[in-house]
C-alpha cells in the first residue's frame, strides 16, 4: 500500500525525532514562488501549499479559482520553476460549510460537501474537515456532536470522490479549536490552551461517529487535531507560544497516533517555532505571515525606487493600494476600527494583512509591474537595498543572486519561511 508523504514524515516525528511539516496557506504567486524557490535551495522534501474555503470554492472563492484551477496554477508555477510535482502536497483548510452560512444547516452543508469532493477530484490529498461554524437555525453554541457528525459526513463524500487507489486518498486533520483566520479583529488578552480532556474527548467522539458511520479506513488516515495552543495574533500584538501551559495536552498528544495542527503561528519567534514542533504541534500553518512579508518587501521597493527615479516617475503602488482599498472596503471594514491617519496605518501594518485581499486587482497589479520594471531599468545598488531590505542584503552578501525586484521579494519571503523550516527540520 502506498503511504501518503506527509503520513511517513508524522511517523518519524512519532518516534521521536523532531520533524515536522510548513503549511503556507497563500493564493498569491510571489509567495508559493518564494516557498518552491526556498524548498529547492534547502532541498525540503516537501511542501504543502494550502487553500481555504474562503479563497478557492466551487464558486471560485475570492480568488476567482475553482480547486482544479488552484491546482493548475500551483503546478504551473512548480512546472516552471522545475520543481518536482512528486514533493509537492495541496491540501484543503477549514473546508466545511464557512463559506454558506448565512443558509440553513441542510443547504449550506450540501455545498460544503460538493466543495470537499471537488478538492479530492482535484487532488488534494490533506484535508482539513471543519464544522464548528453556526450556520443559520443552528444554536448559539453548535453541539460538539453535531460538529462530528457535519465533520463524518464531509468525510464521506472525499471519501466517494477518491478514484479507488491508495495512493489518491487524503490523509485528514479534525478539530475546531482555532483561532479566528487570519488573526483577532480586537485586543488580545490571554488564551486558554485547549485542555487534555477536551483534546481527547474531541478525538473519541470522532473516532466513535467515524467507526459508526463506516469511516473506519478514512479513520485510520486521521493524522491531525486542531486545538489551541496558546498562540494568535492580533492587529499589533503577538501571544508567543509558552511551551510551559501546553506541557498536559502535549503529553496527552503524544499517547496517540496523531499529531496537532497549530494555526495562526504566524509571526512567532524561531524559538517557538521549534518549541511547538518539539511538543507535537508537527503541522505548523503560516498565512499572513508570508504575505505581510511580501507587503513589506514591496513597500520596501517602492522606497528605492522614490531613490533611483523620482517622485514624477514612481509607480505608486501604496497610494494605489490604499485607494482601492477605500474604495472597495469589504475585506477589512469588520476588522479595521480606526479613522484617518490611524486607518490608513491599520490597512497597511496590521499583521492581520487584509491588503492580501487586494493584489490581484488589476490597477493594483498593473501598479506592481511599473514598480518591477522601473527598478529593472535602474537596479538598486547594494546600499540601498541594505537600507530598506537589510535581511536580504545579508543574504545576497553571504549567498550572491541577481538583485532583480522579483528576487528582492522571493528572498525576503524567504526570511521567514527559513524559520519554520529550521523548526520542521531540528533533526536534520
Amino acid at each position: 500500500m502506498i503511504v501518503h508523504p506527509i503520513r511517513d514524515l508524522l511517523r518519524r516525528h512519532k518516534q521521536g525525532q523532531a520533524a515536522g511539516i510548513t503549511s503556507v496557506c497563500s493564493a498569491h504567486p510571489l509567495v508559493i514562488e518564494a516557498t518552491l524557490s526556498h524548498a529547492l535551495r534547502r532541498e525540503t522534501p516537501l511542501v504543502l501549499i494550502e487553500a481555504t474555503s474562503n479563497q478557492v470554492n466551487q464558486d471560485g472563492g475570492y480568488t476567482g479559482m475553482t480547486p482544479a484551477q488552484f491546482r493548475a496554477f500551483v503546478t504551473g508555477i512548480a512546472a516552471g520553476m522545475g520543481f518536482p510535482l512528486n514533493r509537492l502536497v495541496l491540501g484543503g483548510d477549514h473546508l466545511g460549510p464557512n463559506a454558506w452560512v448565512a443558509l440553513p444547516a441542510s443547504d449550506a452543508m450540501a455545498k460544503a460537501c460538493i466543495l470537499v469532493a471537488e478538492y479530492v477530484r482535484a487532488g488534494f490529498t490533506k484535508i482539513h474537515l471543519d464544522c464548528s461554524m453556526r450556520c443559520a437555525g443552528d444554536p448559539d453554541i453548535l453541539p460538539a456532536q453535531i460538529i462530528a457528525e457535519r465533520a463524518a459526513r464531509l468525510c464521506r463524500a472525499a471519501e466517494n470522490a477518491c478514484d479507488g487507489t491508495d495512493g489518491a486518498r487524503p490523509v485528514y486533520v479534525i478539530g475546531t479549536e482555532v483561532p479566528v483566520p487570519g488573526g483577532a479583529a480586537e485586543d488580545l488578552g490571554q488564551l486558554t490552551v485547549t485542555s487534555p480532556d477536551e483534546a481527547m474527548a474531541t478525538i473519541a467522539m470522532h473516532r466513535e461517529i467515524f467507526l459508526r458511520a463506516g469511516l473506519g479506513d478514512a479513520w485510520d488516515r486521521v493524522i491531525g487535531l486542531v486545538v489551541q495552543p496558546g498562540v494568535e495574533f492580533d492587529h499589533e500584538k503577538v501571544i508567543d507560544y509558552d511551551p510551559g501551559k501546553a506541557r498536559a495536552l502535549s503529553n496527552a498528544i503524544a499517547r496517540t497516533d496523531i499529531v496537532f495542527e497549530a494555526h495562526s503561528t504566524d509571526y512567532q519567534t524561531p524559538s517557538a517555532l521549534a518549541c511547538l514542533v518539539r511538543d507535537h504541534f508537527a503541522i505548523l500553518k503560516v498565512g499572513p505571515g508570508v504575505t505581510f512579508a511580501l507587503r513589506e518587501a514591496l513597500w520596501a521597493l517602492e522606497s528605492i525606487e522614490r531613490e533611483l527615479v523620482g517622485e514624477n516617475h514612481c509607480s505608486r503602488l501604496r497610494e494605489t493600494v490604499l485607494a482601492h482599498m477605500h474604495a472597495a472596503p469589504g475585506q477589512w471594514r469588520k476588522y479595521y476600527l480606526g479613522m484617518g491617519r490611524a486607518l490608513d496605518l491599520q490597512m497597511q501594518f496590521s499583521l492581520s494583512d487584509r491588503i492580501r485581499y487586494y493584489w490581484p486587482d488589476p490597477r493594483i497589479a498593473q501598479a506592481q509591474a511599473l514598480l518591477f520594471d522601473n527598478l529593472r531599468r535602474n537596479p538598486p545598488p547594494l546600499p540601498l537595498i541594505s537600507q530598506y531590505l537589510p535581511l536580504v542584503h545579508a543574504a545576497l552578501r553571504t549567498h550572491g543572486g541577481n538583485p532583480d525586484p522579483q528576487n528582492l521579494v522571493l528572498a525576503h519571503i524567504g526570511t521567514v519561511l527559513e524559520a519554520y523550516h529550521g523548526a520542521c527540520n531540528q533533526d536534520a
